[in-house]
């Protein structure tokens, strides 16, 4: 074999404005070494057939808590508060490294399975290093693309970054394939307490991603103390971002940082809007996440349909506040795709990746179903990634050259093995609950809810056919 892989016949989407129909990717090593029609290939080459499928950069998710994926579904019912309180104050304590292991391994198999190339894993359950260990053994196990971003909602920033254990870990585990980050949020507290984190983060060279704009959490206070102490870089990620006022938004704008948006997470538990339509109007670079599968989907398809349709439902509304009607659609199709790839890219400072150009990481994705009459006819390729493709159509996946799915099923991955480390993990949490708490969790109280009186509702009625009219 010559050590290359051309898919053949797709419809490439090179970009967000870039559609190449009928042409061939060629892959040489870890880089994209052709596009084109018919392209000559070397000998050997492993022959990928793409006709009538969608050919795409594999896409980036910039936040998710993949420690928590083995709780998948958990708190589909929760608030942000109910997230706080059984997190933060109650069971987040009670995870040992091999959770964390087990969540990390299923999150990170999870990602690569829907097409996402390159996931920052914001690993905020890293009570000790022996945790930060199991995340990242867990990550350098699955062949895809990852960011550990170490935080640990158990201990104050300034604590956990000034450790001789912590700095040990960096030195041991940071610098190879693994990216890094610190995750630590800022609460706005004038004493500015996270300060010491952020001198740590400068030290190291590493960036910050941290909520902000997060309803009753984090807010305008964190940015200014951020910015007035020169903290914010074009490197830091502001997960949400949906609780910010223009001058925050303008200080963002001006230092060149993005915002992580995580729209099915802002719209179910309480962040704020979606600010999408907000970050446009400041020219704040986007890109996409998944937040947690404790609540919501593991995949940007889901991502990019949900913030198309945030997007557009606040453009509607306030057009009809004004008595007005919305004509023609702000964001566009391509924009969601562009903010799942490049977005990602961008954000994450990989001028490497994003997009499919002659030269770049071999990070690919491949949608085609013929199984499915969802996936013709093929007309918007754009549209089509957004609103009619679902992980399921996810047919071939490469990570830095590598085939890590491949016919519509994972390489390498021991799911069966795999299920057995994350049951293990639910029934020690579950143990650690107790069985009326654990139902608790998973179901928490529904509000009252009160049915309007209808000054309509009939008493008696009677048509005039009744006495014969």
């Amino acid at each position: 074999m010559s050590g290359s892989i051309v898919l053949r016949g797709g419809t490439v989407l090179a970009d967000a404005h870039r559609v190449l129909p009928g042409e061939d990717v060629l892959v040489t090593g870890d880089r994209i070494a052709g596009i084109g029609p018919a392209l000559e290939v070397p000998a050997g080459t492993e022959e990928i057939d793409a006709t009538g499928g969608l050919v795409m950069p594999g896409m980036i998710d910039t936040h998710r808590h993949l420690w928590q994926t083995a709780m998948r579904g958990y708190g589909a019912d929760w608030t942000l508060t109910q997230y706080f309180v059984w997190y933060y104050l109650e069971w987040g304590k009670v995870f040992r490294p091999e959770d964390i292991y087990a969540g990390n391994l299923l999150g990170a198999w999870e990602a690569l399975e829907a097409g996402v190339t390159t996931t920052v894993d914001w690993s905020h359950g890293l009570q000790t290093t022996q945790h930060a260990d199991a995340a990242a053994d867990a990550l350098e196990a699955v062949p895809g693309r990852f960011v550990l971003a170490y935080g640990n909602i158990q201990d104050a920033p300034a604590n956990w970054t000034g450790t001789p254990e912590f700095r040990d870990f960096v030195s041991r585990r940071t610098g190879g394939d693994l990216g890094f980050q610190l995750a630590f949020d800022v609460t706005g507290d004038p004493a500015f307490p996270e300060k010491p984190a952020f001198e740590v983060a400068r030290d190291l060279g590493v960036p910050v991603t941290t909520h902000a704009g997060v309803w009753g959490a984090t807010g305008d206070d964190g940015i200014r103390l951020m910015h007035d102490n020169g903290f914010m870089t074009p490197e830091t990620i502001y997960v949400h971002g949906a609780s910010l006022s223009a001058d925050s938004y303008h200080r963002i704008a001006a230092t060149g940082g993005s915002v992580s948006v995580s729209t099915e997470s802002e719209q179910s538990a309480g962040q704020g809007y979606p600010p999408t339509w907000a970050l446009r109007q400041y020219g704040i670079p986007v890109s996409l996440s998944m937040d947690t599968s404790v609540w919501w989907s593991g995949d940007l398809f889901s991502a990019m349909r949900a913030t198309l349709g945030a997007d557009r439902s606040r453009e509607h509304l306030e057009a009809h506040a004004k008595g007005e009607t919305v004509t023609h659609a702000a964001l566009r199709a391509e924009q969601v795709v562009d903010w799942a790839t490049r977005g990602g890219a961008h954000a994450l400072g990989r001028t490497d990746l994003g997009t499919l150009e002659v030269g770049k990481k071999a990070d690919v994705v491949l949608l085609k179903n013929d199984d499915s009459p969802a996936s013709f006819p093929l007309l918007n390729p754009y549209g089509h990634v957004a609103f009619q493709a679902q992980r399921g159509d996810v047919h071939t996946v490469l990570v830095d050259g590598r085939v890590v799915k491949r016919d519509g099923r994972l390489v390498g991955a021991d799911l069966p093995a795999l299920r057995r480390r994350v049951e293990a993990t639910v029934e020690h949490l579950r143990s650690q609950l107790g069985e009326e708490a654990w139902r608790q969790g998973m179901n928490p109280d529904v509000p009252e809810t009160k049915i309007l009186d209808n000054p309509y509702t009939y008493t008696t009625y009677q048509s005039d056919t009744t006495h014969g009219g």
